[in-house]
């Protein structure tokens, strides 16, 4: 017997297995997901609850030259070893996002290992950032070296974790809210 449609899981449930990075360079909400795929490659991407997201921010620009000599999409992974791709770290930068209202994001690896592509479909089409931020609006896929993968990946918040991050969140905000009802 068939399952329900409404049973089914999507692809990226099936295949991948969530980490979240939170406040992601210290800046409060800017949150990042990886997507760690059953053979090992990590997709990044930006969290649901990332402003760009949450907020439907029109992105305007993403800038893959992230210093003065270096630019992401010189990465060119080529043959089976991956020849060519930049290594990179937890905490390096991948792009800088620019919305339509001037705000800036720093988007980092979030993973160590090669850089074996970026998406640069977001040139084009940067409004796949927001609008499909776990398939095409992908940044990036790292290939981490097999015996570090572990190492890395368990520093990431759990689906389960996350969730309860974002429900203290939420209460912190609201008794924000309320103390400042009071005050009035």
């Amino acid at each position: 017997m068939m399952a329900c449609d409404s049973e089914r899981q999507s692809f990226i449930d099936r295949y991948f297995t969530r980490g979240y990075v939170v406040d992601n360079n210290g800046n409060s909400g800017e949150d990042q997901c990886v997507l760690l795929h059953s053979n090992k490659l990590c997709v990044i991407t930006i969290a649901p609850e990332h402003p760009i997201v949450k907020q439907g921010s029109k992105v305007s620009d993403i800038n893959f030259q992230v210093s003065s000599k270096l630019n992401r999409l010189d990465s060119k992974a080529v043959g089976k070893s991956k020849k060519g791709a930049q290594w990179i770290m937890p905490d390096a930068p991948l792009c800088e996002v620019t919305c339509s209202d001037g705000k800036k994001y720093i988007l980092n690896c979030c993973m160590k290992g090669k850089l074996i592509e970026i998406n640069d479909e977001l040139i084009s089409k940067p409004e796949l950032l927001n609008e499909k931020p776990e398939t095409e609006g992908y940044v990036a896929v790292i290939l981490p070296k097999l015996q570090e993968v572990s190492l890395y990946f368990d520093k990431l918040l759990t689906t389960q974790q996350y969730e309860e991050i974002l429900e203290k969140r939420k209460s912190s905000l609201k008794g924000t809210t309320d103390e400042s009802q009071k005050n009035l």
